[in-house]
């Protein structure tokens, strides 16, 4: 039982199906990960290993993070930039070999750094999905100047595309920073025009919506409820986004039900 257990609004038990938390893990150590993992693991969903931050990590670390990560019922994954290295280098045969080795359940598809035409993109989710992963695809362009030339209606067809195809998730990309990219200005603001336009479009609950700052996940919560789903959280933020949730903290206090 939580402290003060009788102030706590309830939410849905792992594993979820609405409100799910994506957390991005960007080199963390295992105990450091354990620990966060401890105290904060049931309110974490998925696990993103961030771009190509495996590959310069340990084999073995890497394989026992992800176990760790799986005992808490947490599903970790594989960032997309990994993804799209092994496709631009014609490796994905040995990409999806190691992955199952490693014990990812899931992967991520995206094209945002590299070019793809949208039917490879849409064969390498069917081609996951055959090789038995839990697929999460990203829509966006990392370089803001590409990701601006993708009009609304287009990034409404890939994403209900690629859901077609067999992902589970669609990710809206904002990176880490949160800003000058898709949903977000230069200041970080929402663009709720364009979020409420894609949410008359698409299934909400299958949006995965890049959050990494304060601000846009106080913005997704009011305007879509405590069970909006949202990622790109930092590790050491994920007790800040609960409370968040759950109107424990100023900007959410007595606007949750």
């Amino acid at each position: 039982m939580n402290a003060f257990n009788f102030l706590l609004i309830n939410r849905e038990n792992k594993p979820r199906t609405k409100g799910i938390t994506m957390v991005l893990d960007k080199g963390l150590g295992l105990e450091t990960a354990s620990s966060l993992m401890e105290i904060a693991g049931e309110y974490v969903d998925f696990v993103k290993f961030g771009w190509g931050t495996t590959v310069v990590h340990n084999y073995d670390l890497i394989k026992d993070k992800i176990a760790m990560y799986k005992s808490h019922n947490i599903i970790p994954y594989t960032g997309g930039t990994l993804f799209e290295l092994a496709y631009a280098n014609g490796k994905l045969d040995e990409f999806f070999k190691e992955a199952h080795e490693l014990g990812f359940p899931a992967v991520e598809i995206s094209d945002g750094s590299c070019m793809m035409n949208h039917d490879d993109k849409i064969n390498c989710i069917k081609l996951a999905k055959d090789e038995g992963f839990i697929v999460l695809s990203e829509v966006g362009k990392k370089n803001p100047d590409l990701d601006k030339k993708i009009s609304l209606e287009q990034r409404i067809n890939q994403m209900n595309n690629e859901l077609d195809a067999g992902s589970s998730y669609i990710i809206v990309e904002a990176r880490e920073g949160g800003k000058n990219i898709g949903i977000f200005d230069k200041s970080g603001n929402v663009k709720s025009d364009d979020v409420n336009f894609i949410c008359n479009h698409v299934d909400v609950n299958k949006i995965l919506w890049e959050a990494p700052n304060k601000d846009q996940q106080v913005f997704f919560i009011l305007n879509f409820g405590k069970d909006v789903n949202l990622g790109n959280i930092s590790s050491d933020e994920i007790t800040s986004l609960e409370t968040l949730r759950r109107g424990l903290r100023g900007d959410t206090f007595n606007k949750i039900e």
